[in-house]
């Protein structure tokens, strides 16, 4: 049958034209693939895909690789899924282009890091679809992130002393504990709220990381032992290890924004907006830095990957460090 709609662009590209607007087909002229599209084109009805988009993540969501990665990791992923779901669900995984991934991320380039999150999460897919001999390739490779805009990159501010000293005399008591975590622990703060009683042997913290699932032994200072041994005795009971050392009033798990509510309130309060919890982590680098600890050894309590952000914010510490010094001899 004749297909009257069908329109070839001068570069060799099939369209259908349609009611003034040109839709392309992306299929090899000739092929069933071809004529399928042309119908759901033309009639606006489009069949789901044996081998979907949902299809190929409901079996990631299966594999052994799945279940192996990090919590934090798998929420991120699921994010772009339920993106991937929504816009191509029922689309077969054979025909994405990586002219198609760059479309998704310009569409979201109004929040940059999950439209930079997407071609990570279509490579994983992609991986099993080759596997699975659904695809040939994997469209995700060597596609450039988007950059955040210079106007809306905001660098953390470390906190001062005179901050540091002002949460510690008049933050509330659950504000303090959640500070004296994020400062002690030099840890994501991700990573806080999963704090157990169970990890807490009177002098130290374990926990997995979740961004690196990396196993860490953490001895707490003097402040962060104090604040948990008070929240611990306000209890009046044991806690079961498993109890979250950060809860809520009806004593559930604080999760990560509850806990920023919580210090957003303290910090209004205290004039303290200029310096979030995320700084809380290099406060503690620098605090690391300024006892006399190495690169090496502020990663081996952080967990740094990268010694990228050690080297700029230890930097920062060890040049207010020896200005201090300079200035007592100057005197």
């Amino acid at each position: 049958m004749k297909k009257k709609y069908l329109w070839q662009h001068p570069n060799g590209r099939w369209y259908v034209r349609l009611k003034g607007k040109y839709w392309p087909i992306a299929a090899e002229a000739g092929t069933a693939d071809f004529d399928r599209q042309y119908w759901e084109i033309l009639t606006g009805k489009k069949a789901e895909a044996k081998r979907s988009w949902a299809a190929l993540i409901a079996a990631l969501r299966k594999t052994d690789k799945w279940a192996d990665l990090s919590p934090r990791y798998r929420a991120d992923l699921e994010k772009s899924f339920a993106y991937i779901e929504e816009k191509i669900g029922k689309a077969d995984v054979s025909r994405l282009t990586q002219a198609d991934i760059y479309d998704a991320m310009e569409a979201n380039k109004h929040r940059v890091r999950f439209a930079n999150y997407l071609p990570t999460a279509i490579s994983m897919l992609s991986k099993l679809a080759i596997r699975k001999r659904w695809r040939l390739d994997n469209p995700a490779i060597d596609i450039e992130p988007l950059r955040v805009p210079k106007a809306k990159k905001k660098e953390h501010v470390p906190w001062p002393d005179w901050a540091v000293d002002l949460m510690r005399a008049d933050g509330c008591a659950e504000a303090r504990l959640i500070f004296e975590i994020g400062v002690g622990s030099v840890q994501r703060p991700g990573d806080w709220v999963d704090f157990t009683w169970g990890d807490y042997d009177g002098e130290s913290l374990r926990l997995r990381q979740n961004k690196t699932d990396k196993a860490l032994w953490l001895p707490c200072t003097d402040h962060l032992k104090a604040a948990l041994d008070e929240a611990k005795a306000k209890l009046n009971f044991a806690p079961h290890p498993s109890r979250h050392i950060l809860t809520r009033a009806d004593g559930s798990a604080m999760d990560y924004h509850a806990m920023a509510r919580v210090m957003i309130r303290e910090r209004k309060k205290l004039g303290l907006m200029a310096f979030d919890q995320h700084a809380l982590r290099y406060r503690g680098v620098m605090e690391l830095a300024w006892a006399g600890c190495d690169d090496d050894e502020i990663a081996s309590y952080s967990g740094h990957t990268s010694k990228q952000m050690i080297i700029k914010y230890a930097g920062e510490a060890r040049q207010i460090m020896r200005a201090r010094q300079a200035a007592a001899k100057r005197k």
